[in-house]
Formats: C-alpha cells, structure tokens, sequence
C-alpha cells in the first residue's frame, strides 16, 4: 500500500491539510464569522467561493478532523458545521497569519481590524477567544463573566465598516 503523505514532516503533514486555497477560509468564516451552515458560509464568503468547491472542503476537513457536523435541531435538512479542537487550536496560526498580511500585504482596513486586534491581543487574547470558540462550537462552558472576544472583534468590523 502506498503511502498518502510525501513526508512526515509536519510542516508537510500540515500542509496536505490546510494548504489549499480554501481550506483556511472555510475556517475563518466558521472560527470569525460564526457561519455555522453551509448556505452562511457560501452566501457570505467575501472571496465567492462556489456551492461544490466548499461542499468539497467542508467534507475534506471533516474527514481530516478539523471540522464536524450534526443535524441541525432546528431544521431537518440542515446540518450544523463545528469547529473541532484541533481547529480551535489554530487560532494562534490565524492570529499570526492576519498579522503578517497586515504587515505585507494590500488589506482592506475593514477586513484587517481583527488581525489588528488579535495581535495587539497577544497570547492572552488568543486563550480567550479559544475558550469562547470551545463554548459556541464544543459546548464547553467557559469562565463565568468571561467578556465576548467574538463580539469585540465584530464591533469593531462594524466600526471600521461605518468609517469606510
């Protein structure tokens, strides 16, 4: 049987997992933009991203364990996309990349606000929206009286977007 990876590098491993053109942004939208259904995340995506490549992504970071689905209660033929631990410890990965493209490259500031934020936040504020994140997608109870990071970071498009 031949091996699926090219290497065992992990850098490589992570990669074949995250490195194609949409992969991220799926994940974006369900960590940022709390799109939880597959109509939100193809109706709102800023970048167009067309109803058969995000099916395919959806069902390739399912089976990569990055993301999980469940019948939405509400609705029967809806289901309801979670972000999974191990995307949930992206954050870091996220906050890091917004951060250098805000440094390197030709960003709106509307859409850079949150990558602004997340740095500035640090660490700190990373932990915060991850146990945040582990509430809405695992149902994880975080710490009692814990301010809304989801929310700052919205206020704040919202902000720049009635600037602009």
């Amino acid at each position: 049987m031949k091996d699926e990876h090219r290497s065992g590098c992990p850098i490589n491993l992570s990669v074949e997992v995250l490195g194609d053109k949409w992969s991220l942004i799926v994940i974006r939208d369900l960590m940022f933009g709390n799109r939880r259904h597959f109509r939100e995340l193809l109706n709102n995506s800023e970048e167009g991203i067309a109803s058969n490549i995000l099916a395919a992504r959806l069902q390739r970071l399912t089976e990569n364990g990055l993301v999980s689905k469940a019948a939405d209660p509400s609705h029967k033929q809806k289901v309801i996309y979670s972000l999974t631990e191990p995307a949930i410890q992206l954050v870091p990965v996220m906050a890091q990349l917004g951060a250098w493209g805000r440094r390197h490259l030709p960003v709106t500031r509307e859409l850079a606000i949150r990558a602004e934020l997340l740095e500035r936040g640090g660490p700190e504020l990373w932990a915060e929206f991850m146990d945040e994140l582990r509430e809405q997608h695992l149902g994880i109870p975080r710490p009692e009286g814990a301010e809304s990071v989801f929310d700052r970071l919205r206020a704040a498009y919202e902000a720049e977007l009635a600037r602009t």
